[in-house]
């Protein structure tokens, strides 16, 4: 994946020979700057492979809480036959009531 993008790896650069002239740097402090370059190398290259490896350890970690999370389909509860067959009764004595009056009742 970064790989693609690095252009040196840590060898490159340790392999790295420059062209000397006569009034050119100083090939021993070219060398320690190189040899710094080198540990930085590696040390990124080894952060990005822990940080690579805990990126794939949580994306897994949130796919099992996701799947966990996800509660089971409860089905709708029935209503008790009784209940609501009292409920239609009350409803319907109310309606006769309201629309015949109290003379069902009183007689």
């Amino acid at each position: 994946m970064l790989s693609n993008k690095v252009k040196l790896t840590g060898k490159d650069i340790l392999e790295k020979e420059f062209k000397t002239s006569m009034r050119g740097y100083n090939p021993d402090e070219v060398d320690q700057f190189l040899d710094l370059i080198i540990k930085d190398y590696e040390v990124f290259h080894q952060a990005i492979e822990e940080l690579q490896q805990e990126n794939l350890r949580l994306k897994k970690q949130s796919e099992i809480t996701r799947s966990r999370s996800q509660p089971a389909p409860v089905p709708a509860p029935q209503p008790v036959a009784g209940a609501t067959n009292f409920d239609i009764l009350k409803r319907l004595s109310n309606l006769e009531r309201h629309v015949f009056g109290d003379k069902l009742y009183n007689e």
